[in-house]
Formats: structure tokens, C-alpha cells, sequence
């Protein structure tokens, strides 16, 4: 059976956990061991798919189509084993399964109460996702921060689960902030202490403290944090402010956390061997080059909102050793006057996205692309707006737009599968009030690629990604895009829903739309295949801007 890490937070939320957990993951896993890790999360949400990117950053989708937090795409990013449905769960989640078990008389008639039924409803969750495969360690990383009122039934679930598991079987790892205070020119470790002291008063004993800081906590400032928490000074780890996350691995295992987990655990294993992430540090620290990209989307100030498209492309730049500088374009501030501010970068990319706000934006982006020969690349929704943006500058379809944005619009270029309902392009209108969670394509889907296109450079003759989307590509206008000169690469075969769509190599040097979200399945050590094409295409197209610059003045000569 699997033994248990269990990954707690204090003081203050956006202190990296998920990232702390991932690392320890990644140095056991380094040991040889299997390893799994489960994110609780307290929200009543089923799930994230409704929530604003603004409130909870990006949502990561698994092979199974589950809508998951973005601490699942740092797992999966850190370690081999994939994320499943069982990897997430809810305080929503876990009440609703509950609430299901008292209507159908589950509890015998009992009273449903937090303890035991909730709590006991929580270890069955852990223990699900903990088994799903076998592992050797299973990470649980609680949500929100020791305090929380939302918490407290996680916590407390956990506490019983460790009287369960016996010591050797369990170990409690929290996070916790120490900040440092200028106006006094020193840290602080009374927040620490408190939060420890709260973590106490739940009936848990921490056996590590990774104390985030934005710099290196002197060893007195250990010593002291130590007496005031019970906490061994060995177990209390300094987890100073890094510039690139692919160094915690190497900076907890220097300071014995895996050591000290395994001994905790009494896991008889090989010595941690991190090479691999010494080079992928080496690469990221060591770049030959540079490019820019600009990604035009309606997030644009919090990067949590597209962290696995931002790593997916540092990725693509690892692997093509070049550094990528990601500006940030406000889709809702672009327009047709100043398009020409996306010249700066020697690339552009559409993200993913739901509602109309910033999308005329996009489609100029789109456009700005197309026009003069910018390598692009669109995600979900920035394939539908290059669709749509073909439409009416090439193929001739004045108002074309999507029924997501324009629901009369005068050609429904893109559409939910249900509107469709005649050749000629004419739809049948959504029922308003329709659910909005869980009600999209989601999870791994694949299709065959079309030979000699760009895409079949790059995916071979099948192409197989996460989705998660509602509105498709209007089969009813296919004919019409493709007469016009529009390049459908990846088509479903039973429902006929375009995957990949693109311009023709002799149009464009690299124009590429996508239904799907390959973001979702780079890692630091393979890359994508999409992303490092993509990233490939700036640069040379960064070298024939810099030719063609050096031409200019020769040429003026001679006119």
C-alpha cells in the first residue's frame, strides 16, 4: 500500500506549494520510487471549469477529460506518472457524493454530519486516487491555508488518516511564509510560529517546514523557528525566491528533505540522482539566442491564467536553446490602428479563451499575422478566430463570427454541434440556460492528419490531444473555407470536426490553428512538437527580419 506525504500551506496563499510538491515528487522519483500526488482543493466548485482565470488561474485538463486544477499540470510537468480524474478533487465533489449517499439511504437513517461522514468521505477520495496505479508514495497537497474554515475538513481528515496509517506510513510537510520586513532589515518568523501553533491546535505535528522567503534564511533564524514549533532543525528548509522553478528539485534535495521523507517512511531506496535537472537548469541558464512572442489574449496581466502555454513554450525554447521572451498583448486593446505594435515580435499566438470580450482584438492579431508572413499559432479559441478572420478577409463572408459571440450573425462560421442543422449554414439556436460545467468536448481525442501538410510534419499520421471546448468548426462552411484556399489538416472522422487548420506552405511560412490544447502535455524534457515547430519558425523568421533589416539601406542605395 501506498505511504503518505501530506503537503499543508500557512500564512498566506501563491507561496508555491503545488511547486514544492511537484519537486519532492520529482527528487523520490529520482530515488526510483513510483509516485503519485492527489490536490485537495476547498472551493464548493465541482470543479474549476466555471471559474474565472482572474480567481483561479488556468484549468488543466487530464487524458480522461477531467477539469482539474493548475497544480496538476506542475505533477505532470515534474513527473512521469499522468494525472487522472482521481488526482483532484473538491469540497463540492465530496459533499455532492455525500448528499447522493443520503438520498439513496446509505447512512442507514444516521444523522449526515462533517465528522465522521464528510471526513470519511475525503480518505475515501485519497485512498481512490492514491491506488489508482500503484505507487510506492502518494503527495496529498491540501488546498488553501491552515485557518481557512474551508480547510478544516481536509484537515481533519487527514489527521484521522494518519492514526490509521501508522507512523512510519505518513509524513506532514507545511509550507509556511517568512517575510521579511524592510523598515526593520530583518525576517520574521512569528507568522511561522503561528501558523504552526493553528496546525497544532488541529492535532498535527508537522515533520517539515519549508520556509519560503525571498531570500536564504540564515541558520539562527532556522534555530529559532525550530524551538518555537517542535520542528527538528534539520526538518525546518529554507526554500528561498528562485529564477526558474526547475531548480527547487536540486535546492530542497541539498538540504536532505528526500533523505529525511524516506527515513520518515523508513523507504529503503538508491541515492537521488538529479542530473537531468542540473542540464535542463544548464539549458534554461545558457540560451544562444533569443525570441520573442507575442500572445494576444484577454489575461494578460496574471500569467497564472496560461502557465501551461507560457511553460510549453520555454519548453520549445529549451529545446531549440533559445531564450522566450513572452509580451503580453491586451486583446481588448488592439485594434486596426495600432496593429503595428505586433511587429516588435518575431511570432504571435492566440490562446485559448471563453466569452466575446477582446475577440475582435484577436481576429486582428489573426489577421496582422496572415498578412504579412508572422509565424502563428492559435489554441482553441485562437483557431477559431483565425477561422473566422479567413472568412471574411479571404473567402469572401462578410460578418462571419462565431454563435458564442454573435448568435444571429450572418455567417455562423463556428458553432455548438447541436445549431447545426442544414447545408446552407443555418443554425438552430442553443436553448438559453443550458449547464455550463462539464458540458464541453473534453479530454484525449484523436484524428488522422491530412499528408503533406505542416501538421503532418509535426504529428505524423495521427494526431492525438486534450480538448476542452464547446463550439466547433460549422461543417456547413468547410467546402467553402477550403475552396478559398484554407488548409484543413486534422478532420474527426465520424462527426467530421476539424482539429488543425492551417495556410499553405507556399501562402505562409507558418500559420497553424488548433481545436485542441497541446500545452497540456509539454514537459521540460521532451518538449511538443507543435510548440518547438512554432518556436523554430520565430526564429527564422527573427533572422530574415535581421537580413532584411541589414539589406534595407543597400537597397535604398541603389533605388
Amino acid at each position: 500500500m501506498a505511504k503518505f506525504v501530506f503537503v499543508t500551506g500557512g500564512v498566506v496563499s501563491s507561496l508555491g506549494k503545488g511547486i514544492a510538491a511537484a519537486s519532492l515528487a520529482a527528487i523520490l522519483e529520482s530515488r526510483r520510487l513510483e509516485v503519485t500526488l492527489i490536490k485537495l482543493d476547498p472551493y464548493l466548485n465541482v470543479d474549476p471549469g466555471t471559474m474565472s482565470p482572474f480567481q483561479h488561474g488556468e484549468v488543466f485538463v487530464t487524458d480522461d477529460g477531467a477539469e482539474t486544477d493548475l497544480d496538476l499540470g506542475h505533477y505532470e510537468r515534474f513527473v512521469t506518472t499522468r494525472m487522472r480524474r482521481t488526482n483532484n478533487f473538491t469540497t463540492g465533489q465530496i459533499y455532492k457524493s455525500v448528499l447522493e449517499k443520503e438520498r439513496r439511504g446509505d447512512y442507514l437513517g444516521k444523522t449526515v454530519q462533517v465528522i465522521p461522514h464528510v471526513t470519511n468521505e475525503i480518505q475515501e477520495f485519497v485512498l481512490r486516487g492514491a491506488n489508482a496505479v500503484p505507487v510506492d508514495v502518494a503527495i496529498v497537497e491540501i488546498g488553501g491555508t491552515v485557518g481557512d474554515i474551508e480547510s478544516l475538513p481536509f484537515l481533519e481528515a487527514v489527521r484521522q488518516m494518519s492514526l490509521k496509517l501508522g507512523p512510519t506510513n505518513f509524513a506532514f510537510v507545511h509550507l509556511t511564509y517568512v517575510p521579511f520586513i524592510a523598515a526593520a532589515g530583518e525576517l520574521k518568523t512569528k507568522p511561522t510560529q503561528h501558523t504552526v501553533q493553528k496546525l497544532r491546535e488541529i492535532g498535527i505535528q508537522p515533520d517539515v517546514l519549508l520556509a519560503r522567503a525571498d531570500r536564504v534564511i540564515p541558520d539562527d533564524e532556522r534555530a529559532k523557528i525550530s524551538l518555537f514549533t517542535n520542528v527538528p532543525l534539520h526538518g525546518v528548509i529554507s526554500v528561498p525566491d528562485v529564477d526558474t522553478i526547475y531548480k527547487v528539485p536540486r535546492l530542497l534535495h541539498e538540504q536532505g528533505l528526500d533523505e529525511l521523507i524516506c527515513m520518515k517512511l523508513q523507504l529503503l531506496t538508491r541515492p537521488a540522482d538529479l542530473r537531468r535537472w542540473d542540464r535542463l537548469v544548464h539549458e534554461v541558464e545558457h540560451p544562444r539566442t533569443s525570441v520573442r512572442i507575442a500572445m494576444c489574449g484577454k489575461y494578460t496581466e496574471l500569467s497564472d491564467s496560461y502557465k501551461s502555454l507560457n511553460e510549453a513554450l520555454r519548453h520549445a525554447g529549451i529545446h531549440n536553446h533559445a531564450r522566450v521572451e513572452i509580451g503580453y498583448v491586451d486583446a481588448e486593446t488592439l485594434d486596426a490602428g495600432n496593429a503595428e505594435v505586433l511587429a516588435a515580435y518575431d511570432a504571435i499566438l492566440v490562446p485559448g479563451g471563453f466569452g466575446k470580450r477582446g475577440i475582435e482584438g484577436k481576429i486582428v492579431a489573426a489577421r496582422y499575422a496572415r498578412e504579412h508572413g508572422v509565424p502563428y499559432l492559435g489554441i482553441c479559441l485562437g483557431m477559431q478566430v483565425a477561422t473566422i478572420e479567413f472568412a471574411r478577409h479571404v473567402a469572401g463572408l462578410a460578418g462571419a463570427n462565431s454563435t458564442e459571440f454573435e448568435a444571429d450573425c450572418a455567417h455562423p462560421v463556428i458553432a455548438l454541434i447541436e445549431e447545426w442543422q442544414d447545408r446552407d449554414g443555418s443554425v438552430q439556436r442553443r436553448h438559453a440556460g443550458s449547464d455550463l460545467g462539464g458540458t464541453m468536448r473534453l479530454g484525449a481525442q484523436s484524428s488522422d492528419v491530412k499528408p503533406g501538410t505542416l501538421a503532418h510534419e509535426i504529428y505524423g499520421p495521427v494526431v492525438t490531444e486534450r480538448h476542452r471546448h464547446r463550439y466547433e468548426a460549422n461543417v456547413n462552411y468547410l467546402e467553402r473555407l477550403q475552396a478559398a484556399g484554407l488548409v484543413i489538416s486534422a478532420l474527426t472522422q465520424r462527426e467530421q470536426l476539424t482539429e488543425i487548420v492551417e495556410l499553405p506552405r507556399a501562402q505562409h511560412p507558418w500559420f497553424m490553428g488548433v481545436q485542441f490544447h497541446p500545452e497540456f502535455k509539454s514537459t521540460p524534457w521532451d518538449g511538443h512538437p507543435l510548440f518547438g515547430s512554432f518556436v523554430k519558425a520565430a526564429l527564422a523568421h527573427q533572422v530574415a527580419r535581421q537580413a532584411a533589416r541589414r539589406d534595407e539601406p543597400a537597397v535604398r542605395a541603389v533605388g
